[in-house]
């Protein structure tokens, strides 16, 4: 056979069912051929090409190595040599454009080398396991020990940076464990990505002018199969010890103190059955495990302590009422919030949360029994505090949600029907009991709550009126 560089017209067939990589053949045979005169036909089809080789006589055959529509085993038992000898190479175009042989026939090292301009040793040659698993060892022994290393200051940076508010009762001691689990696992893969990402792009960097293509690998069954398997593993233990801890949370103690809670927008009211107080701000006793009995009486609310860690929605329904358990351990004064977005105020719904001694939680209990038992203007003082009213209405004047109360009793108020009203008792009661039937002029109507008909009773409404009353 002629050498490739003559100025005799060469015919090449390629077989492949990818028409990129004929036509990237194609360009490479040209720019490497430089002028010489080639005739270059495509096929896609086994039958198609073996014909061709009958019919046409190519003096190169180019076989597709990673097309697997061409019966390869059939298409190199029918390789014949006839008057004009034919040569047969397996070929695989890289990513980067290269080709790599993978076999020929009738074809020496230099020939290959002079039509495709590669050395004849560029198909990947199987090498010794021992040196290539010494030398894959090496990079992952060093990738562990960063891994470790790093794991180990995330781990606790996250520990000590102050995410998490105080511990202040049994319960957040609980959640924090499951907490610190949380944060092992969040570093261990943030290094385990970091660091192998790092890594490859240091050391496995294409240095100075190399233009050697990457090796050429498949997908391991066995990685696959890790991946699945270790999250999944993951997954299973976290959903373990988080119903473990959840269980913990929710240990009853017998002697639990009960209290009553009522989320309304946009305020928290506290009523302690066994006393028979209610109150607008939550004080609890240090050390004794206190349920919670959580409703709402217009939305969904959600009752939320930061310190203590646990959290609740309230649902509107005297079917629906929660419970939850807290353990105060720290004394002190905290807030709860709504952690459900609830209206116009949600961000305002805050009441005060005040963990004492049980000797001073005694003198509170002491100390609003007397309250029961005050003046009326005193008493509705209270029950104003207690229902939360001031959050619309205010006592000097200023403008809120609803009208202020500031001169409100026996004043001439304008509706949006247009008619005009004498503020006096009877006004005031159905306000408070009905307050869409009778709006003020300029005040939106279905704000205030339509839930105190069955929540305050006659004494209790003629009690805030006498208190409306001392507002002039």
């Amino acid at each position: 056979m002629k050498n490739p560089s003559s100025g005799e017209t060469r015919r090449i067939l390629i077989a492949s069912a990818n028409p990129l990589y004929g036509r990237g053949l194609e360009k490479l045979l040209a720019k490497q051929t430089g002028g010489q005169r080639l005739e270059i036909r495509i096929t896609t089809a086994t039958q198609t090409t073996l014909d061709l080789l009958e019919e046409w006589k190519p003096d190169l055959v180019i076989l597709d190595y990673d097309d697997q529509s061409i019966d390869r085993t059939r298409f190199l038992n029918q390789f014949i040599s006839g008057e004009r000898p034919m040569q047969v190479m397996l070929v695989s175009l890289t990513a980067s454009g290269a080709a790599v042989v993978y076999d020929r026939r009738a074809l020496s090292p230099d020939q290959a080398q002079d039509w495709l301009h590669i050395p004849a040793a560029s198909a990947p040659q199987p090498t010794k396991a021992g040196p290539r698993r010494s030398e894959n060892m090496k990079h992952f022994v060093i990738v562990a020990g960063f891994v470790a290393v790093l794991t180990v200051l995330v781990d606790f940076t996250l520990r000590r940076v102050g995410l998490l508010p105080i511990e202040a009762s049994t319960q957040a001691v609980i959640i924090d464990r499951l907490f610190n689990d949380h944060f092992l696992m969040i570093s261990f893969l943030f290094s385990l990505i970091t660091v192998f990402l790092v890594y490859s792009l240091i050391v496995f960097r294409q240095r100075g002018k190399e233009k050697i293509a990457g090796k050429f690998f498949k997908s391991s069954n066995k990685l696959e199969v890790a991946w699945t398997i270790l999250p999944l593993a993951a997954v299973i233990y976290f959903s373990y010890i988080g119903s473990l801890s959840l269980a913990e949370t929710r240990k009853v103690d017998p002697q639990a103190l009960e209290v009553k809670v009522t989320g309304r927008q946009w305020s928290w009211t506290f009523e302690y059955p066994e006393y028979g107080i209610t109150s607008d701000t939550l004080q609890l006793p240090v050390d004794r495990q206190v349920l919670l009995k959580l409703t709402s009486q217009d939305v969904i609310h959600s009752f939320w302590v930061p310190e203590f860690r646990v959290k609740q929605d309230l649902l509107p329904g005297e079917n629906l009422v929660k419970e939850l358990r807290i353990t105060p351990t720290v004394i002190g004064t905290y807030k709860v919030r709504c952690a459900e977005l609830c209206g116009t105020l949600h961000a305002y719904m805050e009441s005060p949360v005040v963990v004492v001694s049980q000797a001073d939680f005694q003198a509170w209990v002491d100390e609003q029994v007397k309250l029961l038992n005050a003046d009326p203007v005193t008493r509705g003082k209270e029950l104003v505090k207690q229902n939360g009213c001031t959050a619309c209405h205010s006592v000097d004047g200023s403008r809120l949600v609803g009208p202020t109360w500031k001169g409100l009793f026996d004043s001439q108020r304008v509706l949006t029907d247009g008619t005009t009203v004498t503020a006096d008792e009877v006004y005031l009661k159905n306000s408070i009991l009905k307050p869409n039937v009778q709006v003020v002029e300029g005040y939106p109507a279905g704000v205030m709550p339509q839930t105190y008909l069955g929540t305050l009773s006659d004494k209790d409404i003629a009690d805030i009126i006498a208190f409306i009353k001392t507002l002039q």
